[in-house]
């Protein structure tokens, strides 16, 4: 019974995904326009920002939206395809959840932030305006 469950799900999946990658091009909204000192700046402090994430990932795509609508280049680490980036994911946070912000404090320290609202808002703190 449980096979037949995730059959269906990842049926379901299959079949929705492009759907939900559509959407999210279509209603991810306008990026944030900054000087170009502004976005050197910000650019700068998001090299120690990745996201560990898959794309069709109803929460991912949540915080993707957002990164976009702040114009953040943070780098994406897709788990679901990529074996790497899922063990690092696992043995850094301690789970394999996503989506996951992984923060690399200057002092080398590393910051594993799970849940799509946590992390957005955390964005926004950080490098939004009235967006």
């Amino acid at each position: 019974m449980r096979s037949i469950i995730r059959l269906f799900f990842r049926t379901l999946r299959l079949v929705l995904a492009p759907f939900m990658l559509i959407s999210e091009k279509m209603t991810r909204g306008s990026a944030l326009e900054r000087s170009p000192a502004e976005q050197a700046k910000v650019d700068a402090e998001t090299a120690n920002l990745a996201l560990y994430q898959f794309s069709t990932c109803p929460f991912c795509i949540k915080v993707r939206k957002r990164i976009h609508q702040l114009s953040l280049n943070i780098e994406q680490r897709d788990t679901q395809h990529n074996a790497t980036h899922r063990q690092a994911l696992e043995q850094g946070g301690g789970r394999v959840k996503v989506p996951c912000l992984l923060i690399t404090h200057d002092d080398g320290r590393e910051e594993w932030m799970y849940e799509s609202d946590t992390i957005n808002a955390y964005l926004q703190q950080h490098f939004g305006s009235s967006v």
